[in-house]
């Protein structure tokens, strides 16, 4: 298996990847969303290739201050193979490099299945406080 970083050519693959594997997400994905993305962060965005094909992706994104990982999404017929893990070792060591002592995890409270790989891989809910957000939309 090989991580690498997305880069623009990608972005069409990970578009079609995510409505696989990614669960409930919020549909309003863009093209030009994930070529910000990159553009601003050119490292952010983990992909995992098994023989040249997409099987996993990550966004590790580092805002100055904080650590955030989002659309961890494993294809179905790789699912418990360590991607994930393989995955989330590289995220950890960009935000060690960059002297994070913490990272969070976006992760839906439905998705069930995810609860049991993220607690697996070290990371817990955090019950003192929730996310509050506002749609700008």
């Amino acid at each position: 298996m090989k991580i690498r970083h997305g880069g623009f050519d990608d972005v069409p693959a990970v578009l079609d990847f995510w409505l696989l594997a990614a669960e409930g997400t919020d549909r309003r994905d863009s093209p030009d969303k994930v070529m910000a993305l990159i553009e601003r962060d050119p490292e952010a965005l983990l992909i995992a290739e098994l023989d040249g094909e997409l099987v996993g992706t990550l966004i590790a994104g580092w805002d100055g201050w904080r650590a955030h990982l989002y659309r961890l999404a494993v294809h179905p017929s790789h699912r418990r193979k360590g991607i994930a893990t393989t995955l989330l070792a590289a995220a950890e060591s960009r935000f060690a490099a960059f002297g994070a002592f913490r990272a969070d995890a976006m992760v839906l409270d439905d998705n069930l299945s995810a609860h049991g790989a993220w607690s697996a891989a070290g990371y817990a809910l955090q019950p003192m406080w929730s996310r509050w957000v506002k749609p700008l939309k």
